[in-house]
């Protein structure tokens, strides 16, 4: 049996195929020529040379697979860059799940709790809430219409099912994605947290999500692969404490977030470069984000292991591979 895994440089997709290695398993990855090669550097995987946007490429890297790991996608939180967000997330999408479904290849596509609905209750949002709402730059945008584009293909035959991760903290992350905020903590640089939430769970259990969803999970389902809901100021204390930072002193207002977004925005102006701090991240900075992984709990058996324990770990493998 040959899995496909595509994003396998990212934090998900490095740490399926170094799960899937783990179990004895035969790994392709789709892989650009131009990629950083410490990821994959001494790993037993068979490497297809391509992108996700080249529809030949994906065909050529999908046949002979039985299962599609997608974890590739372009993360970029402002106002810019629809274009590219839309030929990887989408178009790049498309050509996997076709491609997947022409071999009839079961399909995992990764998402994010991101594409999902905001709730205008307290009550926790599911994968039945329509995706409405929020912030709705590109990544949010194109995140919701890949889903649809692997629906549409569920419907014309495809096994596929979708899971949205949240806030994933761990080893392997070697861009770094989501590590950056650990790192900007431990830094000093948090001193000053945004006021919204987000529901953090350890990388190694959403892959193991992953995997269960691609033996059992149903075809056409979504399940959110998430983990405790905490306020940007407490899961930036957890940081500081995992690596000796400075603890944030006080949640940052809406006045301080717009100062800093707009900022941000004159910035990307001027310099034709977007920074990560603009509007459309500290807009995002201030959602509530409250989900529920009981879907994932009960059909998946998901669970994730608290923020302390990633964190630690994760700020051990930053400083095991000289991050900091």
């Amino acid at each position: 049996m040959v899995t496909l895994v595509t994003g396998a440089t990212g934090l998900v997709g490095n740490n399926v195929v170094r799960r899937l290695l783990e179990q004895g398993a035969a790994v392709r990855v789709l892989a650009r020529e131009n990629i950083d090669p410490r990821p994959l550097a001494g790993l037993d995987v068979e490497i297809a040379r391509g992108d996700v946007r080249d529809a030949a490429a994906v065909g050529q890297a999908v046949r002979g697979a039985d299962c599609v790991i997608h974890a590739a996608g372009h993360v970029h939180i402002g106002w810019k860059g629809l274009d590219t967000a839309r030929a990887i997330n989408v178009e790049g999408t498309r050509n996997i799940a076709q491609a997947a479904r022409s071999e009839d290849a079961r399909l995992v596509h990764v998402s994010s709790i991101d594409a999902l609905g905001i709730s205008t209750t307290k009550r926790p949002v599911d994968e039945e809430v329509l995706p409405v709402g929020g912030v709705l730059c590109p990544y949010v945008v194109t995140k919701r219409e890949a889903e649809q584009v692997v629906l549409h293909e569920v419907a014309q035959g495809l096994r596929a099912s979708i899971v949205n991760p949240g806030f994933m903290i761990g080893p392997n992350d070697w861009k770094p994605s989501s590590g950056r905020m650990l790192l900007q903590v431990a830094r000093g640089w948090g001193l000053f947290a945004p006021l919204g939430s987000n529901s953090y769970c350890d990388v190694r259990d959403v892959v193991a999500g992953i995997l269960a969803a691609a033996e059992r999970g149903q075809s056409g389902r979504r399940y959110i692969l998430a983990g405790e809901t905490l306020t940007y100021f407490q899961a930036w204390r957890i940081f500081a404490a995992a690596t000796g930072g400075t603890p944030p002193v006080i949640p940052a207002g809406p006045i301080a977030r717009s100062i800093a977004g707009y900022y941000g925005d004159l910035r990307g102006m001027l310099t034709g470069h977007e920074p990560d701090v603009n509007s459309a991240a500290t807009q995002m900075s201030a959602q509530y984000r409250n989900v529920t992984s009981a879907r994932a709990e009960a059909e998946l058996g998901y669970h994730s292991r608290p923020l302390a324990e990633a964190s630690a770990d994760a700020w051990a493998w930053f400083r095991e591979h000289k991050f900091v």
